[in-house]
């Protein structure tokens, strides 16, 4: 569910900068059956970002894969808009780990490492140079980012589109907009949420012939719910929903507490 999620930016009414943060917990499900639980903190200030995720596998997923993960981006604020620096990924299964890095600059991969390193694939479809240029890290992807001044949670939250490298693939995310909706985390927001239609565009470092991305690809039923982290125009999936052949899967936000931090002067101190 984690490629599910993308987006990124961040600007606020009058062109002073945004600061919020939220602290947020999500549970998935596939069929209605507890599979998965993870949580997301992420921090907005004048200048930089930081998000991080971790994420294990619960009930009767665990009787046939035991896995774990953490992922985490950082990167600055310009002119309100966020821009990655760095991220990584750990995954363990028990069977595996892999270590994922990737380093970016002005929307550009400058480096990236997989270790263990994927195997040589004759029908995958290359990653050029091209390709990792104008991208976004995984998770900035999924920050959503609400150009201007207008109205933050209606259907421009769903015009957008977001490039995304992963480490091994380039594809799209695409949004459009399908209705206004509410939401009620267990803990913290409750309100109207946004919710978009969500498109997966492959471009590079896959191989087409595979189900799985034939499936994704032809899904026009997939949805991403959007709520945003107070104190910014950064909205961010509450809820996201995937029709797969065993049923459908929900990622879901039980607790989404989110607040807006006071700014901070360039001597250190606090200001309203």
């Amino acid at each position: 569910m984690a490629a599910v999620c993308a987006l990124a930016a961040s600007i606020v009414p009058g062109g002073a900068h945004a600061q919020g943060r939220l602290d947020a917990r999500y549970v998935v499900t596939l069929a209605g059956l507890p599979i998965g639980t993870g949580n997301w903190v992420i921090d907005i200030s004048d200048d930089r970002y930081t998000a991080a995720a971790s994420a294990k596998t619960t009930g009767l997923l665990r009787m046939f894969a035991d896995g774990q993960g953490t992922s985490a981006s950082r990167g600055a604020v310009k002119h309100g808009d966020l821009v990655p620096a760095s991220y990584s990924s750990s995954i363990t299964t028990d069977k595996s780990t892999e270590e994922l890095r990737i380093t970016l600059a002005a929307g550009n991969v400058k480096d990236f490492a997989i270790e263990p390193p994927s195997p040589p694939q004759p029908d995958r479809i290359p990653v050029t140079d091209a390709h990792k240029r104008g991208v976004v890290d995984p998770m900035s992807g999924a920050l959503n980012h609400v150009v201007g001044s207008g109205e933050l949670i209606g259907p421009a939250a769903c015009h957008h589109k977001a490039a995304i490298f992963d480490g091994r693939m380039r594809y799209d995310l695409k949004l459009a907009y399908k209705r206004m909706d509410t939401v009620r985390a267990e803990k913290g927001y409750q309100g109207p949420a946004v919710v978009c239609t969500l498109y997966f565009v492959p471009i590079a470092g896959y191989v087409p012939q595979r189900k799985a991305i034939r499936y994704l690809v032809a899904q026009r039923d997939m949805e991403v719910w959007l709520v945003p982290i107070a104190g910014t125009r950064v909205m961010v999936p509450f809820r996201v929903t995937v029709p797969t052949p065993l049923g459908i899967g929900v990622l879901e936000a039980t607790d989404f507490v989110t607040a807006a931090m006071p700014r901070t002067s360039a001597a250190g101190t606090k200001t309203q």
